[in-house]
């Protein structure tokens, strides 16, 4: 059976710039937008042009696609005024992008309080902006702003809105969730009204927003009543809750029936491998963790942590989980934690590339984690963190330095053009077979500002490892948690670090300590420990 097409539209450097603390550049943009190209997305919309700097720098030196149709975004021509004369149209066209997707009211409310003009008039502003650019020789797109919100209150308008646009030439009508509260029995009535309504369902999409949680529900929703054309963001970036997330949707297309079977769209099996680096991608461009329990590609999604469930796995993954997880480019994951039984040590330690035990030292390390755990120590998130105590307690660690001592000062002082500032200054002694490596370093940046003694400590460890510093030039610290496990006087204070190397391989070290300094620096060791273990360095 011949597959339909599915055209896939992602509005990340445009809808998804709208989210609160994203602010992306030109460069940023550029290495999303050849990201999302090689990952086989068919429409990559840039942004407005004109209606920032950043979009125009980005617009002047637009991005060599290969595959996908790079897209501008505009408004529909104001009333008073002629599509060739509308001045924020213009900007939008003399982007000279291949296509070109336009917003406008379908919603009769929008129209006469937002814009304040007639319902005719609007229709007219419509139908002269599309012809105007269809005469261009532009692919043209129609982003039906609070389509269903229309829909419910007046029908009769809202499809009118939206066939005005089709039967002005453009290739798309988007049927837009703008506030994001439908529902997916109501996206999926109002779809089949645009149909009948005399828009094919292959000149038909979906653009849903995430505020009830249902933008991808929604989204199947549309295709399932015959919408061919799909708008989302990687990461399900958006304003307010986000918008439909395309890292969740597009394996769903690819990997579940009855889409599977049904659709194809430009995003291969292949590349559907690269999903999940793609995903961190984004989240390493905006500087923040990535969601650990995003469906497909979050480092839980394939995390089994109860024995049970690890014991079922070993026999069979299917048994706990939907997909394979190299389908998506992840990997499974066998925590370690006090509720853990053999059959997770054997996995993990199996992963780790050490040969499981027999007899009793299975149960030494199973105690030990209990033991630990008790302590405040908490394996399931320090996978790595787990492999050096295993290795700890099977004697076959090896050891390629030891700490001789670290200082750690904090000071308030005045900092010329700062004003006062809480500096940290920290001095790490290390011994390497025989020999010590003494280093310093303080908390300021190369920007001036104070990034904690934690940090302090790091780049004074990180500065000279001797024979192993080439090891870890690439490593770099990428997330810093803290609980306080028992409160009181006799709090302990719980410290997870996440790092990563040049290849993008990630891993976890846990500390306990009453002193946060004191847990942050063994949850330091650990991490350099076991990159040095990953990387086969050789004890000296």
């Amino acid at each position: 059976m011949t597959k339909e097409r599915l055209y896939l539209f992602d509005t990340t450097l445009r809808d998804g710039q709208q989210t609160q603390g994203v602010d992306f550049t030109a460069e940023d943009k550029t290495r999303i937008a050849l990201a999302l190209d090689g990952l086989g997305l068919d429409y990559v919309e840039g942004g407005w042009p004109g209606a920032n700097p950043t979009d125009s720098d980005f617009f002047d030196a637009a991005p060599a696609l290969t595959r996908a149709t790079f897209t501008a975004f505009g408004m529909t021509k104001r009333s008073g005024r002629s599509a060739e004369n509308d001045d924020v149209l213009a900007a939008v066209m003399n982007a000279n992008t291949p296509a070109v997707c336009l917003v406008g009211k379908t919603h009769d409310f929008h129209v006469t309080k937002a814009l304040g003009i007639s319902l005719d008039e609007n229709l007219t502003n419509i139908r002269e902006s599309f012809a105007h650019i269809v005469a261009s020789g532009r692919e043209a797109l129609f982003d039906c702003e609070h389509f269903f919100d229309g829909f419910k209150a007046n029908p009769d308008y809202a499809l009118a809105a939206a066939k005005a646009a089709y039967d002005a030439g453009a290739r798309w009508i988007v049927l837009c969730d703008t506030n994001g509260g439908a529902l997916p029995d109501e996206v999926r009535t109002a779809t089949k009204a645009a149909i009948a309504a005399g828009i094919p369902g292959d000149h038909l999409g979906i653009h849903t927003h995430n505020d009830a949680e249902m933008a991808v529900a929604n989204t199947l929703a549309a295709v399932d009543a015959g919408a061919r054309h799909i708008q989302g963001t990687l990461n399900g970036l958006g304003e307010r809750c986000g918008n439909a997330n395309l890292t969740a949707i597009i394996p769903t297309l690819l990997l579940k029936e009855p889409y599977a079977s049904r659709f194809e769209t430009g995003v291969t099996l292949g590349g559907l491998k690269t999903l999940t680096k793609v995903s961190r991608m984004l989240d390493d461009i905006l500087n923040r963790v990535s969601h650990k329990w995003a469906a497909y590609v979050g480092a839980s999604a394939f995390a089994h942590k109860a024995g049970l469930h690890a014991s079922a796995i070993l026999k069979d993954p299917t048994t706990y989980e939907h997909v394979d997880p190299a389908t998506v480019g992840n990997q499974r994951i066998i925590p370690m934690s006090n509720q853990a039984g053999q059959s997770n040590l054997r996995k993990r330690l199996k992963d780790a590339g050490i040969e499981a035990p027999k007899g009793a030292q299975m149960l030494e390390i199973l105690d030990e984690i209990k033991r630990r755990e008790d302590q405040g120590y908490a394996y399931d998130s320090a996978q790595a963190s787990f492999e050096i105590l295993a290795r700890r307690v099977l004697g076959i660690l090896p050891s390629f330095f030891d700490i001789m001592r670290y200082r750690v000062t904090v000071e308030r002082t005045k900092v010329p053009g700062k004003g006062r500032m809480t500096l940290s200054e920290a001095v790490v002694a290390v011994n390497i077979g025989g020999q010590k490596h003494l280093s310093a370093s303080e908390s300021m940046d190369e920007t001036g500002n104070d990034q904690g003694p934690v940090n302090a400590l790091w780049r004074a460890l990180e500065r000279d490892l001797g024979p192993y510093q080439a090891m870890i030039d690439d490593m770099h610290l990428v997330d810093f948690k803290v609980r306080i496990t028992n409160g009181g006087t006799e709090a302990v204070t719980r410290v997870v670090i996440d790092s990563e190397d040049g290849q993008g391989m990630r891993w976890s070290t846990v500390g306990v300590s009453a002193n946060i300094v004191d847990a942050s620096f063994e949850a330091l060791v650990d991490a350099i420990n076991w990159k040095l273990l990953r990387d086969g360095a050789v004890a000296v």
